[in-house]
């Protein structure tokens, strides 16, 4: 163990942060970094995770990161002990990206772990940089309970250039000066797709929504995780062995089937094009959008051109405001949207973010949301 002398211990404001690594060079680097923060407070260092869990239970910190393969007692393992050491304390997952990090992190994620942080290998040049500031900014947004509940700023979900309608433009969608819930659309489509957006918190929300959301439909669901490349494939087949559909990441040119869930793999922007049966699963590498790829708003406005009025979104729980835009595109089409709600949302920012642009028909805990989007494929 390692505790950290501040200048700022006695400073109740800062973010208390424990962590848990047994790399002694991840663990200086992590010093240097966080040493200096006005409102981020490095309290204990603790070299695997026996030695973390006695150190939560002396310092109760407010955010726990936590490395993923350490003698001892690695992090699924001591993942349960912290929960119980530290039970207000927001735990990230610090993992390689390998297919056993992934593995193990997908794991802790569905067992209560908060959030994860692929760590970068010495090949990645600027990697460190990167990792440096994810860490910073995830810390900043779970610490803060104001900060985690408070949604992103409305942004102006206009339509963008390249998307063409397959009907007459319509007019500018209204933004409402008082967030409200949209009116249903006039006109009920039965749907024939669902698109789901997630981020900060979503692997679990997609373990909790999906097996529900397939005892209510055999509809085809696309689902854009904001993960990178390995964990969006451990994460397919995490929810594969809980779902009665299908669950596996998007092939390009891969028909879209019903009783089928397709994940967008990590670094690739997925589309749906086509029509009735010949409906196909797009893949490209193109520019990210709002700083994601995959990105909620590619899908979101591809499944718009494909299948028009006959579509529902559902935003689920992550930071920033991917998705927003394209349920936009959706709502403008004729289908419906459904958010997840604040107090259910590890962070409010896309859910909210789509709450706040007066695009949201319908908001829900996380548990409801299933059965609410069940209701309305029949027109209730």
């Amino acid at each position: 163990m390692s505790v950290v002398q501040s200048p700022r211990a006695q400073n109740r404001a800062a973010i208390r942060v424990q962590l848990i690594d047994d790399s002694a060079v991840v663990r200086g680097l992590t010093r240097r970094w966080l040493t200096g923060l006005d409102d981020i407070e490095l309290i204990v260092v603790s070299a695997d995770g026996m030695q973390g869990v006695a150190d939560a239970i002396k310092h109760k910190p407010d955010i726990i990161i936590l490395d993923v393969e350490m003698p001892r007692m690695d992090g699924l393992e001591a993942l349960p002990h912290l929960r119980r050491a530290a039970p207000k304390a927001k735990i990230i997952m610090a993992s390689t990206l390998t297919h056993k990090g992934a593995n193990v992190t997908i794991q802790a994620l569905s067992k209560g772990a908060t959030d994860y942080l692929p760590k970068p290998d010495s090949s990645q040049l600027g990697g460190a940089d990167a990792y440096r500031d994810a860490l910073i900014g995830k810390v900043r947004v779970l610490g803060r309970a104001d900060e985690a509940a408070r949604p992103s700023p409305a942004p102006i979900p206009l339509r963008p250039q390249s998307f063409q309608p397959n009907q007459a433009p319509r007019p500018a969608i209204q933004i409402p000066s008082k967030p409200e819930l949209r009116k249903p659309p006039l006109r009920w489509t039965r749907p024939n797709a669902i698109v789901v957006a997630s981020s900060t918190g979503g692997p679990q929300a997609l373990q909790a929504l999906l097996p529900e959301l397939c005892r209510k439909t055999d509809l085809p669901i696309l689902v854009v995780q904001h993960m990178p490349p390995t964990f969006t494939s451990i994460l397919a087949d995490h929810l594969n062995a809980t779902c009665s559909h299908t669950v596996k990441e998007g092939e390009k040119n891969e028909p879209v089937q019903s009783k089928h869930i397709y994940i967008a793999p990590g670094g690739f922007h997925m589309t749906v094009d086509g029509q009735g049966a010949s409906r196909k699963i797009g893949l490209n590498e193109d520019p990210q959008v709002n700083f994601c790829r995959p990105a909620a708003d590619v899908l979101f406005n591809s499944a718009a051109r494909t299948y028009g009025a006959a579509l529902t979104a559902v935003v689920l729980t992550g930071m920033g405001a991917d998705g927003c835009q394209g349920v936009a595109t959706i709502v403008d089409q004729g289908g419906r949207s459904f958010v997840q709600d604040q107090e259910t949302s590890v962070v409010w920012g896309m859910p909210g973010a789509v709450f706040n642009s007066g695009l949201a028909h319908s908001i829900h805990p996380l548990k409801e949301i299933a059965e609410a989007v069940g209701k309305s494929l029949h027109g209730v």
